[in-house]
């Protein structure tokens, strides 16, 4: 059995993945730092589910070396996913030093624990926030990404460089996924399925932002899983093509890539809110807000890459995939 360490098991994509892969008959263990961020509780019950399919989720910080080492030796990993990370664009303005922490530190401190103990490969959660002040759309990996509108971006672009250079100097394949605006089962309070679900059913206003005039290219939480698990295990070779006078920022002459994994379904948020009203069957009180500092009008993913390399494109729309998040969100709650 390959034996595959996912950080951030207790998170969101972390908790699928791990689930996903186990079942698949992987060697699975995860390791969490079980912050506060949002609810510990919800955390510790992913862990409990994980507990079920005979996967251990270690209580380590990224931050932590010495235990992340320690970790490695024991476990001694051919892959590692890295799903663990300081989420959220706003929280990054109030606390930006945890992002440092959290998605620079403890991604070096991963990255040499690679480095030291022969990984195979290692695939990494980036994010559609990289594509910042970008317009053009479809977000193409083909397209340049430096000019990042939050801290929580700047990080996961940091990242993607940092991969690209132990790609060049030590070898070490890696692969990049770019994740936009992930829903479903097990989801994070802090997200906006999360929070409209729970204020609708307690009858409280939802904010609305930039008065509803955005979209969102929303990915469910099963689609994610099967681009994670089909890219793990294609592990990144040296692009002989490569073009140092034009540079594809997706591809090297190292062993390193970069995809997005997104629904290429862009929806208006408005439209969101209705599908959610009906599977709640109640209708929600809007509360018409200006855009927020470190938010984007518009997210729409080109997948073009993804359907070449693994042969996957995401299917789920919001008319199947929201019905299953206020079934599962019901449940957990003991409505």
């Amino acid at each position: 059995m390959k034996k595959v360490l996912v950080t951030g098991a207790a998170g969101f994509i972390g908790h699928a993945v791990s689930e996903r892969l186990a079942r698949d008959g992987f060697d699975v263990r995860g390791l969490d730092n079980f912050n506060d961020y949002y609810s510990v509780d919800l955390k510790k019950a992913r862990a409990s589910e994980l507990a079920k399919r005979d996967v251990s989720v270690d209580k380590i910080d990224l931050v932590n070396s010495q235990q992340l080492d320690e970790l490695f030796k024991s476990f001694q990993p051919d892959t590692v996913l890295n799903l663990a990370a300081q989420p959220g664009v706003r929280y990054s303005l109030e606390n930006p030093r945890a992002y440092a922490d959290s998605n620079i530190v403890g991604f070096v401190n991963l990255l040499e624990a690679c480095r030291h103990h022969d990984v195979s490969h290692l695939v990494y959660a980036s994010s559609s926030s990289v594509y910042g002040a970008n317009v053009k759309v479809p977000f193409s990996t083909a397209h340049p990404v430096d000019h990042p509108i939050s801290l929580y971006a700047a990080t996961k672009k940091a990242n993607e460089l940092l991969a690209h250079t132990y790609s060049h100097l030590f070898g070490l394949p890696t692969t990049g996924l770019r994740f936009f605006t992930v829903y479903g089962p097990w989801g994070r309070p802090d997200m906006a399925t999360y929070k409209f679900t729970e204020a609708i059913l307690a009858g409280k206003p939802i904010d609305v932002y930039n008065f509803g005039e955005m979209k969102r290219d929303f990915t469910y939480i099963d689609d994610i899983v099967e681009g994670v698990v089909r890219t793990m295990q294609r592990v990144p070779q040296p692009n002989e093509k490569w073009d140092r006078l034009n540079p594809d920022p997706a591809t090297s002459y190292a062993p390193f890539r970069i995809y997005n994994i997104g629904n290429n379904r862009p929806t208006n948020l408005l439209d969101f809110i209705a599908v959610l009203e009906k599977a709640l069957g109640k209708k929600a009180e809007c509360m018409m807000l200006p855009l927020q500092p470190g938010d984007v009008l518009e997210t729409y993913a080109d997948i073009d890459d993804l359907v070449q390399d693994v042969g996957f494109r995401p299917s789920t729309t919001i008319e199947e995939g929201l019905p299953k998040f206020v079934e599962w969100y019901k449940k957990y709650h003991n409505l």
